[in-house]
């Protein structure tokens, strides 16, 4: 593995006598899509603005594509796009003029500006609308003119905060097929989102953020695999029975009984539902049915953080010990 694209080295920030981020270090591998999830309030947001420099670093060291944060602002800004989690288009422009504009800004010529628009605005799936105005596009339009945006200065990072957040379930769909398809293309996107279906899925690298420090990292399968909590639900023609044949099998924790059949509890990566069938089988017991339930991202976040994605906290979190 080479060297990460982004190190974040023993980084804090303050609000006055307010711990935002307390002494936090990750690292993102370059081609990545890392989900950067927490609860409201977690550091999300102060983190993502000391990596994109908008909050200056009072303590600890990010470096962005090789560039130090502190030292390279301007390097730093050139390497990276940044799509916030709210809209920041002007509702006066056309959808060609919003990224001439923000071309412009970048000083990229004409000749290198003008077939990029187009071949962006034909990404997004906005060629019919490329005369529109901002204000007259749908949500999920205005999403997808914003990712084209950041994506028009060629960056080796994408910012995402919330880039699906408010959208239906077929344009939440269709704005990761475009996440995928600059992913393929070299982009490292990193993410924050409210829907965990979406960091399960799209994740190479997860990390959580509570109070202000790292909880977990990992990939979502390693995390999940962590808790150590699978189960099986078993339905049978005599659950009495069943308990009594498979009550001392090793890798079973606990077995309870339910309205829908048998729910095992299994110790830490039991491979077990070919011995259960086995031995309920040649015990005279008939199954009806068996599923392997595997911990979800949810269930992960909870463990760790004690509290759902969507709960509400403080950024900040008392005096600095």
């Amino acid at each position: 593995m080479g060297e990460p694209i982004i190190s974040v080295e023993g980084l804090c920030y303050n609000y006055g006598k307010l711990v935002a981020v307390d002494d936090i270090s990750f690292n993102v591998e370059k081609g990545q899509i890392f989900s950067f999830l927490g609860p409201n309030g977690a550091g999300k947001t102060t983190t993502i603005n000391l990596l994109i420099t908008l909050l200056p670093i009072q303590k600890g060291k990010v470096t962005i594509a090789g560039f130090d944060v502190t030292k390279e602002q301007d390097s730093v800004r050139r390497s990276i796009g940044v799509v916030f989690q709210d809209q920041r288009l002007d509702r006066d422009l056309t959808v060609w003029e919003t990224l001439d504009f923000h071309g412009r800004i970048y000083n990229l010529p004409k000749n290198v500006r003008r077939p990029r628009i187009d071949e962006l605005i034909e990404l997004v799936e906005l060629t019919e609308k490329r005369n529109e105005f901002a204000k007259n596009l749908s949500g999920g339009m205005k999403r997808r003119l914003e990712i084209a945006r950041g994506l028009l200065t060629r960056p080796q990072i994408l910012f995402l905060d919330e880039p699906t957040i408010g959208l239906d379930t077929q344009t939440r769909r269709r704005i990761w097929s475009y996440i995928k398809k600059v992913k393929t293309e070299g982009v490292t996107i990193f993410l924050t989102t409210h829907y965990m279906d979406e960091a399960d899925q799209n994740s190479d690298a997860i990390c959580i953020i509570d109070k202000g420090k790292i909880i977990a990292n990992g990939s979502s399968e390693s995390l999940k695999n962590s808790l150590g909590q699978d189960q099986i639900h078993l339905q049978t023609d005599n659950d009495e029975k069943a308990t009594q044949l498979i009550k001392d099998v090793t890798g079973i924790n606990q077995i309870r009984s339910s309205p829908e059949g048998l729910i095992l509890h299994l110790k830490e990566n039991a491979h077990l539902i070919p011995k259960l069938i086995d031995i309920l089988k040649n015990g005279g017991v008939e199954i009806r049915s068996v599923n392997l339930i595997k911990p979800t991202l949810d269930d992960v976040f909870i463990h760790f953080t004690g509290r759902g994605l969507g709960d509400t906290g403080q950024e900040g979190y008392g005096s600095k010990h």
